[in-house]
């Protein structure tokens, strides 16, 4: 009679536990659109245009840490480039904008600037750690400065501009914004072009 009893209390405890397993809050999941933790990144739906026309820092600074993007969304990578710079130089504008943001970060100042024409939603440009000379809503040219390189954070073991992009939350190489000639080590240089006629 035992036996039996407890062969038959163990279908009721399988119920009462599936059942009391807790569903999931409604604001814990993840919104529609999103990506798991395993999937790829996003790749962006449109390409970046090279709209702009400056460095942010010095004429050709060096790249101490390159753009190494995240395997997954929120996985471990480099979301922008590192720029060689020190202390007090100014940092401008790549391209011209409007300034979304001005202000700290964790401590660290930032500029936010989206970029005009360059579709919906526009691609921004952010860079930290930067005191800023501009405010929100503020219209940027292309190398105007919006403020100067703060000493250096924990983000760069020397003193470094970190520049980023995105466009709406998909973050891109800021890399491609430049247009090749601003890539290029040095100034362009003429040839001597020898059996041509002159005009």
């Amino acid at each position: 009679m035992r036996a039996k009893r407890s062969v038959r209390a163990w279908p009721a405890v399988l119920l009462m536990t599936t059942v009391s397993v807790p569903a999931p809050v409604s604001w814990a999941r993840a919104p529609a659109g999103t990506y798991s933790a395993t999937a790829p990144a996003p790749v962006p739906d449109t390409p970046v245009p090279a709209v702009a026309r400056v460095w942010p820092v010095g004429a050709r600074p060096a790249v101490v840490r390159g753009w190494e993007p995240p395997a997954t969304p929120y996985g471990p990578g480099h979301r922008g480039v590192d720029l060689a710079a020190a202390p007090g130089d100014p940092v401008r504008a790549v391209a011209a904008g409007r300034v979304i943001f001005a202000g700290r970060v964790a401590g660290r100042g930032v500029v936010s600037v989206d970029l005009t024409g360059t579709g919906d939603p526009p691609l921004r440009t952010t860079y930290e750690p930067v005191r800023a000379s501009v405010r929100k809503g503020d219209e940027v040219e292309p190398g105007e400065v919006v403020g100067v390189l703060e000493p250096p954070t924990v983000h760069c073991t020397g003193p470094c501009l970190h520049w980023g992009l995105r466009r709406g939350e998909t973050y891109l190489n800021p890399l491609t914004v430049l247009p090749p000639w601003l890539l290029r080590a040095g100034p362009s240089r003429l040839l001597p072009v020898d059996g041509v006629p002159l005009p």
